[in-house]
């Protein structure tokens, strides 16, 4: 390794001699700065020093074409202060290739992770595909910026509502505390910290009266859907989610002991629905299939992926437009605290963990209130009413 000092001459006549494919030269006026000339012609500046571990490590520092011989020296003096103060450059460098792209770590670590116990994992996968990926997909993960967060969510609030775009935001900020936590390499902070989520005001409820139900009822055994007239009461007369009745299996039901187990729950933990009369009659009456499903798509033989198309039809047919499936289980909330059931009571029927959430449900009629009231009253046996009504008294001016 032949060793010199090197001048700007040097570097720019020098060859790499015959039958040999390269030739290093080091420079003896700048430690580890090392001048390697190749057989094609090229030239290029190196640093090559002793790690921390005693091994010996070479770091390209440039191309002669682009920098001079005391720009060189410059480079290897700076990389040797870093190397002095414990940051390993060819280290660095290894890091920064491991840090993966947006896309690549949504595709290689986050969706296989959240498809093993996240039940909405097609949602996550959807939202990134359609909102994110465009956006980020090809920057790496140390690249996203608060600024980026600002931009991303400004064009997403534009045309959704602050609840989805609250999701939006917990799943991008869940999605950086993972790589965090899984120490993937160059993401020491989150872009979304900081952030605050915008305020919702999601408490809208529409309640069906007795006669809204009848209505809709009429609707339903005139749809092409024939599975809907059972459906859609058995989801009036339990309080259950769309998907829990969809998914509903007979293995799971005992008609005997009146008891419906639901399996997959959203709060993960199995629970037990009793069987009121209606459900029982609505049970008796749905045909049966070739399948374990009790209301499967008679074509598939499985449930029901959706049955938004039959249920938005017969609920616009019976003038009642506005009410979604979900407003059923409110309606079966309000029915129940409007017989007098205590919210304790409409909290276990619904599968509340919190009874917070159930009293979003509890609504109480004004007819109920007035009744409640008037119980007052009534126990009292009229203590308070006069006996006479006296003449407001006269007054006399002086």
């Amino acid at each position: 390794m032949p060793k010199l000092l090197l001048t700007q001459l040097q570097v720019n006549i020098a060859n790499c001699p015959a039958g040999k494919v390269k030739l290093d030269l080091f420079d003896s006026n700048c430690k580890g700065l090392m001048l390697e000339i190749r057989a094609s012609g090229g030239k290029t500046y190196y640093l090559r020093y002793v790690d921390n571990r005693g091994k010996t490590r070479q770091l390209k520092l440039a191309d002669t074409r682009d920098v001079t011989l005391a720009q060189a020296k410059l480079l290897a003096d700076k990389m040797r202060n870093k190397i002095a103060l414990g940051i390993d450059p060819v280290e660095n460098k290894k890091s920064i290739k491991l840090i993966p792209t947006f896309g690549d770590f949504i595709k290689d670590s986050y969706m296989p992770y959240v498809k093993g116990y996240k039940k909405s994992w097609k949602i996550d996968e959807g939202q990134l595909s359609i909102h994110v990926l465009p956006h980020w997909g090809k920057k790496y993960l140390d690249q996203i910026t608060k600024s980026d967060v600002i931009s991303l969510m400004g064009i997403y609030q534009t045309s959704h509502a602050p609840a989805s775009s609250n999701r939006l935001l917990v799943m991008i900020r869940y999605i950086f505390n993972l790589a965090i936590r899984w120490e993937i390499s160059g993401v020491k902070a989150n872009p979304t910290s900081g952030f605050q989520l915008q305020k919702v005001n999601n408490k809208r409820s529409r309640y069906m009266t007795q006669e809204e139900v009848k209505a809709l009822y009429k609707e339903l055994l005139c749809s092409r859907n024939n599975m809907l007239q059972y459906i859609v009461p058995m989801l009036i007369l339990t309080g259950c989610r769309k998907r829990e009745v969809l998914d509903a299996k007979w293995e799971d039901i005992d008609i005997n002991q009146r008891a419906w187990r639901i399996n997959d729950t959203k709060s993960g933990y199995a629970r037990h629905i009793p069987l009121s009369d209606g459900a029982i009659k609505v049970l008796n009456s749905v045909p049966r299939f070739n399948c374990n499903w009790v209301f499967p798509n008679p074509s598939t033989k499985k449930p029901y992926a959706s049955i938004f198309g039959s249920w938005d039809k017969a609920r616009k047919d019976a003038g009642l437009g506005e009410v979604r499936l979900h407003d059923l289980r409110h309606g079966f909330a309000s029915f129940l605290v409007n017989s007098g059931r205590t919210i304790y009571e409409v909290q276990k029927l619904l599968g509340h963990a919190n009874i917070a959430t159930t009293q979003r449900y509890a609504h109480l009629s004004q007819d109920t209130l007035l009744d409640a009231t008037n119980s007052v009253n009534t126990a009292l046996c009229g203590v308070f009413v006069p006996t006479q009504i006296l003449a407001p008294a006269r007054i006399q001016l002086q």
